[in-house]
């Protein structure tokens, strides 16, 4: 498998997106179909390619009753595009199910279901490969296209066959991988210590239920899911849990209408055309956004544990924020122990543990191992991290004619938005509008009653309307 065979250059797809995450899954559900150019009838050529064998969303998380913290309007692509073929409603059309959908009055839908949604698109819809890992992307200025590698998979995931496509456009959907503090790194990876990601919960589920003490790591959402189902798991009075987070509570998620206006296109704008370091101020100071924990679940929680101090006494179950993790090591040969620091009391401790879960989240994977062919191209910014412009594009050198455009990449230039699902058909959208330049889903100006910012940014696709504040000079 030496010589890689190529599609015929003389006829590029139009569009390769690579990863099939509900991000491109939603790309390519609004690329179906739509023309190429202005005046070009021809059908947009956009193919995917995916390395896993099918379309999973966090199975390792699919916990019973677990619902989305979006509603199920942010499907793939509903709020571009409500008449598509590829709405949840139509998935339901075509299971039977919309009348039960409708008496069950849902909103938010279960996590499950909105994965089984993902798949059934994923089935459906043309132009997917699974079983196909990218390896490089490449500019070839003799051609003006890109050329990717690709290597397609057998069922046991071994290298079967090489293959090259060439487009015009990339798009970069390769997701999040799992975070383990640094600490936890050595045991995380050893076999033999039960330290897992949270990602992987449900796979070790019924393994974890026999230690005898469990920690779970992290405030969040999933830290607040996986503590609620061992606790209903365990039995009352022996419950020997430990929840702890780096974070001052375990904190509710901000979900009030106005805050909720930080996932509209509006904030995103706004927050776009910062400066760079205010930016990274405000980041970490937005973690409420979306790192903290429904309040159902806080709701459910709580619920259970005072279920449990009916008949007297209390819970065997230790809640604790504000605590960080300095070091980790084994005791004997399976039992962690945690080396503890208190921020504010600034005492430490040590926790010995049968089990430990990591609900300590996700980072963005990194683009330069794809794109090393292309960082002579890639402009960075002040911290080395590629810049992104408004049109959610890799800011390249000029002479690269095509485009890449990223999905779920962009938090540095774009905020808390950037991994949230109500944003993607948005921004699905307004990759095919610029691709395209045909405005196949056109897009509203507003979308906020919050104006942010004394200067509104206005989508710089669509004439401005109404009155705007003139900014005075420094002082005035």
């Amino acid at each position: 498998m030496t010589d890689r065979p190529a599609l015929d250059p003389d006829q590029p797809h139009d569009l390769v997106g690579v990863g099939i995450g509900p991000f491109n899954l939603s790309l390519a559900a609004l690329a179906h179909g739509i023309p190429t150019a202005p005046g070009n009838p021809r059908p947009l050529a956009a193919t995917f390619y995916e390395q896993r064998r099918a379309f999973h969303w966090h199975p390792g998380l699919l916990l019973d009753g677990a619902s989305l913290q979006v509603p199920f309007l942010a499907d793939l692509v509903t709020l571009a595009d409500p008449a598509s073929p590829w709405t949840f409603l139509n998935y339901l059309r075509t299971r039977d199910r919309l009348f039960p959908f409708y008496f069950a009055e849902r909103f938010h839908i279960q996590r499950a279901e909105y994965d089984a949604y993902c798949r059934w698109v994923s089935e459906q819809l043309p132009g997917l490969h699974f079983s196909h890992q990218v390896d490089a992307v490449r500019w070839n200025p003799d051609r003006t296209l890109f050329e990717v590698d690709f290597t397609q998979l057998d069922t046991e995931g071994e290298a079967e066959a090489l293959g090259r496509a060439y487009t015009r456009h990339i798009a970069l959907g390769i997701g999040t991988e799992p975070f383990v503090p640094e600490p936890l790194k050595p045991l995380a990876e050893a076999e033999s210590v039960p330290v897992i990601h949270s990602a992987e919960y449900l796979q070790h589920r019924e393994h974890l239920l026999k230690a005898e003490h469990i920690t779970v790591i992290g405030s969040g959402q999933s830290g607040a899911e996986i503590f609620l189902d061992l606790l209903r798991a365990r039995p009352t009075g022996a419950e020997k849990i430990h929840w702890l987070a780096r974070t001052e509570a375990f904190a509710p998620m901000e979900y009030s209408k106005l805050g909720l206006e930080h996932f509209t296109p509006d904030y995103s704008r706004y927050f776009h055309a910062l400066p760079e370091s205010a930016r990274d101020e405000l980041v970490p100071r937005q973690w409420q956004l979306h790192k903290g924990i429904d309040a159902d679940t806080i709701a459910a929680i709580h619920d259970e544990l005072y279920r449990r101090t009916l008949h007297g006494g209390w819970p065997d179950a230790t809640l604790t924020p504000g605590v960080s993790v300095r070091t980790a090591g084994r005791v004997a040969t399976t039992r962690v122990e945690l080396h503890l620091e208190h921020t504010q009391q600034a005492t430490r401790t040590r926790l010995t543990t049968d089990a430990v879960i990591l609900a300590t989240g996700y980072r963005e994977r990194p683009l330069d191992g794809l794109l090393d062919s292309l960082g002579p191209y890639l402009r960075r910014d002040a911290s080395h991290r590629p810049r992104i412009d408004d049109q959610y594009r890799l800011v390249l050198d000029p002479t690269v004619t095509g485009h890449v455009y990223v999905q779920n990449a962009e938090r540095h230039t774009h905020g808390v938005g950037a991994p949230d699902l109500g944003l993607a058909a948005w921004r699905s959208a307004t990759i095919l509008n610029n691709l395209t330049g045909t405005d196949p889903y056109p897009l509203p100006q507003r979308t906020a009653f919050t104006t942010f910012g004394l200067t509104p940014q206005h989508n710089p696709r669509i004439p401005a309307q109404g009155h705007a504040l003139i900014p005075l000079a420094h002082g005035n």
